[in-house]
């Protein structure tokens, strides 16, 4: 008959118990620290309160998020160093990923600046308007430059998924002084608002 001394055993696990919950408070992060400044895009062109409009006759837009490469589809801000080389801003990030802050600018701006009734990609639009969406190629810092840049490859189709055009918009902003959490912001939202006033040009232009 063998004989086990239970409270060896039980000193045995409480360390092992210990040692594990000490590795493991190594490996494991339970939230970061916060970033000193959260940045988001302002449309420099608005919808007024109150504005009221009645969708039909094929004026209504829908403007879905646009594609993103993964180095934009982040919260980060990065910072193209070299050709084939990109960092990131400390201390600073998007409220949300460029992608969904760029459609919201889009659609604001169209909104304003068109007699469109702009929805987004989950809203069910009646009369089956065109439809906005495309590719951010560029939403970036360019180092060398010091210019922030923002290039949108824009696509509009039918309600049955034909390509009505296509084209590029591309617009920069200088960087006022040196890059970082206090300077990136503005450059950035002036770029992404020039090009999407000249997307909302361009949708009201484009025929059927």
């Amino acid at each position: 008959m063998f004989h086990v001394k239970h409270s060896g055993l039980k000193q045995r696990g409480a360390f092992a118990a210990l040692t594990a919950a000490l590795l493991l408070s190594g490996c494991v992060s339970f939230g970061g620290k916060p970033p000193a400044q959260l940045l988001t895009l302002d449309a420099a062109q608005k919808v007024p309160a109150g504005a009221a409009r009645v969708a039909g006759g094929g004026r209504t837009l829908i403007v879905a998020d646009p594609e993103a490469p993964r180095m934009l589809d982040t919260v980060r801000v990065p910072v193209q160093v070299a050709p084939t080389s990109v960092a990131y801003v400390t201390k600073v990030q998007w409220a949300d990923t460029p992608r969904h802050l760029f459609r919201r600018l889009l659609a604001e701006t169209i909104s304003a600046s068109t007699d469109r009734v702009v929805l987004d990609a989950g809203q069910f639009s009646g009369d089956g308007g065109q439809r906005l969406s495309g590719e951010l190629i560029a939403f970036t810092i360019d180092e060398a430059s010091q210019r922030a840049i923002v290039t949108y490859d824009a696509v509009l189709t039918t309600p049955a998924g034909v390509a009505l055009a296509r084209q590029r918009f591309t617009a920069s902003a200088p960087v006022g002084g040196k890059i970082d959490a206090a300077t990136v912001g503005a450059p950035l939202n002036a770029a992404a608002n020039k090009v999407a006033g000249d997307v909302a040009a361009w949708v009201a232009a484009v025929k059927e």
